[in-house]
């Protein structure tokens, strides 16, 4: 069956047949007693929103970077003011590697988003990131970040640097494998923004905001003594795309972002997240729920939904809306006028695709 005549419904019947796993009711959020089971001295797993009803996306277009900030910020700045009291503000980027500067997050939208910040948050700002090189550290100078510090309170984190806490995903083998995500994350005194580029990518078909965050956050160890270098990002791939796909999944039931933002002034088409070429977009948008706003971008790029799983994974378990009829567009901008089709992966057709086709398991 060629690529385009692959339909794909899922819910939370059908969605774990896919996958091989057995009931539903494990994709409903059955797993939560386990990636839960944490030791005594642990703070409790967060809980990302359930959105039983519409979500909010705020969408424009243009080039002015601090403007098109101000728009998609604006209409929710009320509830970003009410949720940043009392909490440590954490800016997200996007870097994946620390020298290819078209698959980070443009310095300058970073720079807008502070300047948008000043007025609301007078705290001290932590921009951090967990590469998927050991050495996060050199992305922020890389790319531009390190400056910033000149006119704004911040300082960076290298998440690879900092302390880990246990959590399950399933390994190629259908077993589970514990992985180390970074502490900020299971912390609820923090409050995190992410904000990266619209891309397509090389397992997952493309990447927002909701990667941005479940792939930020387990660590990427470096090597240590008679310790060899412990890489959990790649543990979440374990063997194929079906597995990264239901993994993001597993991790997105606890760690999401409080706020999302997607730059694509320019975005990134073809062999991403790194190797990709730019696409002169110039839109951008920005929400709560962090499944809707990756479902618009899927849209913006004329990327059918179907093709990514971890989306409807979490949507059929309530965690975010991919029902565009349930997504209000704030803003003057129709998307739909500003659809412009991105080319996949080179491996798309013959790899990343796979995950819809049945596992053909003995029963």
């Amino acid at each position: 069956m060629k690529t385009s005549e692959k339909k794909l419904v899922i819910g939370r019947r059908n969605a774990l047949k896919m996958l091989g796993l057995g009931s539903a009711a494990m994709l409903a959020g059955g797993f939560s007693d386990i990636v839960a089971a944490e030791p005594a001295d642990m703070k409790p797993v967060q809980k990302p929103v359930i959105y039983p009803g519409n979500s909010s996306v705020a969408f424009t277009t243009g080039t002015d970077r601090q403007q098109m900030m101000y728009e998609i910020v604006k209409p929710f700045e009320a509830e970003i003011r009410k949720g940043l009291q009392g909490k440590q503000l954490i800016i997200k980027p996007n870097m994946v590697v620390t020298n290819v500067e078209l698959c980070a997050t443009h310095v300058e939208a970073i720079r807008s988003l502070l300047e948008y910040l000043k007025p609301i948050y007078s705290g001290q700002i932590i921009i951090a990131e967990s590469s998927a090189v050991v050495n996060s550290a050199e992305g922020f100078g890389n790319y531009g970040y390190t400056d910033l510090a000149k006119d704004y309170n911040v300082k960076f984190v290298d998440l690879n640097t900092t302390a880990g806490k246990p959590y399950f995903i399933l390994n190629k083998d259908l077993h589970l494998e514990q992985i180390q995500i970074a502490d900020a994350f299971f912390d609820p005194s923090n409050y995190f923004i992410s904000i990266s580029r619209m891309k397509t990518h090389d397992t997952v078909v493309m990447t927002g905001g909701v990667k941005n965050t479940v792939l930020g956050a387990p660590l990427n160890l470096p090597a240590q003594g008679n310790r060899p270098r412990i890489n959990y990002k790649r543990s979440m791939h374990s063997a194929a795309p079906r597995w990264l796909h239901f993994n993001m999944y597993m991790v997105a039931q606890s760690i999401l972002p409080d706020f999302t933002i997607i730059d694509a002034v320019e975005g990134m088409e073809g062999n991403g997240p790194v190797n990709g070429t730019p696409v002169d977009h110039r839109v951008a948008l920005a929400g709560f729920d962090t499944v809707a706003v990756d479902s618009m971008c899927c849209k913006l790029m004329d990327i059918p939904l179907d093709h990514v799983g971890y989306l409807n994974y979490c949507s059929a378990a309530g965690i975010g809306n991919t029902d565009y009829k349930k997504i209000d567009i704030i803003g003057s901008a129709d998307p739909n006028k500003h659809i412009k089709p991105y080319k996949l992966n080179a491996n798309a057709e013959d790899y990343q695709l796979k995950w819809k086709d049945p596992l053909n398991l003995p029963s």
